[in-house]
């Protein structure tokens, strides 16, 4: 996901991806502690989307 994908979106879509983009890292966290993620790049792009998404929010408001 590209920073110029994200900052043409609404206020509420970037809120409802934000709070996808973050259950989704507290499932990737969750197999990672019972050893069951086998792709561990998948943590670090999650985050770095979530970044780009409050950096968007915040060059919105």
């Amino acid at each position: 996901m590209n920073y110029t994908d994200i900052k043409d979106k609404s206020l509420t879509e970037l809120n409802e991806l934000l709070k996808e983009k973050k259950v989704l890292l507290f499932e990737l966290k969750a197999k990672l502690k019972t050893m069951q993620l086998t792709n561990t790049s998948e943590l670090r792009a999650v985050k770095k989307d979530i970044a780009r998404i409050q950096t968007a929010i915040t060059a919105t408001k």
